[in-house]
């Protein structure tokens, strides 16, 4: 049997805020771009979270919601070496270690330079650890496998440690709704509520019709899930070559106004991911699916990569100008980030040809075009994806 560990900070980038400036503790805190110049919140404390301001939702938001809050501007040098220390203390526990962003990571410690039988131990030891070492505090969760292991770690944040042991996977299970399922998004969870489905233990004897209409062809992977079973490997070289999200519509959208909002979410959203987890991104690439299930994608590069959400919101928009929404009834919206790397002004890469936004888009066809038919009704989550 495999013992699995998910670690992660405890909002990091906020976290680090407050160690480091006295004056912050126990204030609400958002580390993200400016209210006045449309910035995103990256992490929020504890304290923000209590007023309901989250990670991805614009600044300007976040302040009407709390006036109090302290908006702090991010500096990912100083959270990246940080990070670097505490990844080093997992990887002397464990090579196998896979890192999912500066905060985030799946240690496999079935085997352990501390030989400690228990994945609990390890646990507590690498917690008690980075807290002394870094005064920064991490909620974990141990299981059998990757999947409720990382259940397990959102169980009781922050600084919180939750186990899930063989014998009590299927009690777990049984007390989780169905949008704890990988890939089951608002959307996607809305859709098989109105079926039945309302737990995540209902997607076990549900009909294979109902969900395949609501999850298309992913639904022997959450069967799986929903069984507590995931045999993915904790992956060391693993890389986050790409991150984007997508939105199937219950109607169709027609207005061009309402598009192009929908659309600068999705951006601003992605713009976000990349901001929390210290990247940068050269490619932007939308996906527009019209009402007949026709789908079409637009890409765009250019150097140095990016993670300012206006000038990704600015390249989508204009990608969207290139497709037929306003002609067309559009089901399906996404917007991906490709081409990452972990510096905003990272060299030009490569193949990837400079299209200065000050500069009208080139003409037709001189834009990478794909199309592409994909399964209908996905209503992916900001991941990893990668996670």
């Amino acid at each position: 049997m495999r013992r699995i560990l998910h670690l992660d900070m405890d909002a990091f980038y906020a976290s680090v805020e407050q160690r480091d400036d006295p004056s912050l503790r126990g204030r609400p805190v958002a580390v993200g771009g400016r209210p006045d110049r449309r910035g995103v919140v990256a992490a929020a404390s504890y304290e923000a979270r209590k007023f309901g301001v989250r990670s991805a939702m614009s600044m300007a938001r976040a302040v009407r919601r709390c006036p109090e809050l302290v908006v702090v501007p991010p500096d990912f040098a100083r959270y990246r070496s940080i990070s670097d220390r505490i990844f080093d203390m997992y990887r002397s526990v464990t090579p196998l270690v896979e890192p999912l962003s500066l905060d985030e990571a799946y240690l496999d410690v079935t085997s352990n330079s501390w030989n400690e039988p228990l994945a609990t131990t390890v646990a507590r030891r690498l917690k008690r650890w980075i807290r002394d070492e870094t005064k920064l505090t991490v909620s974990a969760g141990a299981a059998p496998n990757k999947f409720l292991a990382k259940i397990a770690s959102d169980w009781d944040k922050p600084d919180g440690l939750t186990v899930i042991p063989v014998e009590r996977v299927d009690a777990f299970l049984r007390q989780l709704p169905v949008d704890a399922l990988w890939g089951v998004g608002p959307v996607t969870a809305k859709r098989l509520r109105a079926a039945g489905v309302v737990k995540l233990v209902d997607v076990r004897t549900a009909d294979p019709q109902v969900l395949r209409r609501a999850v298309g062809s992913r639904i022997d992977w959450l069967r799986r899930l929903a069984e507590g079973k995931d045999d993915r490997p904790v992956s060391p070289d693993r890389v986050v070559k790409s991150s984007g999200s997508e939105h199937t519509y219950p109607t169709d959208l027609t207005d061009p106004d309402e598009i192009r909002r929908e659309l600068d979410g999705l951006a601003r959203r992605g713009a976000a991911w990349l901001e929390r987890k210290g990247l940068a991104a050269r490619t932007v690439t939308i996906k527009v699916r019209y009402s007949d299930f026709a789908t079409v994608t637009r890409s765009h590069s250019a150097d140095p990569a990016t993670r300012d959400a206006q000038q990704i919101v600015l390249r989508a928009r204009r990608l969207l100008d290139r497709t037929e929404a306003r002609t067309r009834p559009v089901r399906l919206l996404g917007v991906t980030m490709h081409n990452l790397s972990a510096e905003e002004d990272a060299p030009p890469g490569p193949g990837h040809p400079t299209l200065p936004l000050s500069e009208p888009f080139p003409p037709a066809g001189s834009l990478p075009r794909r199309t592409a038919q994909t399964p209908a009704g996905s209503d992916g989550r900001q991941g990893r994806r990668s996670t």
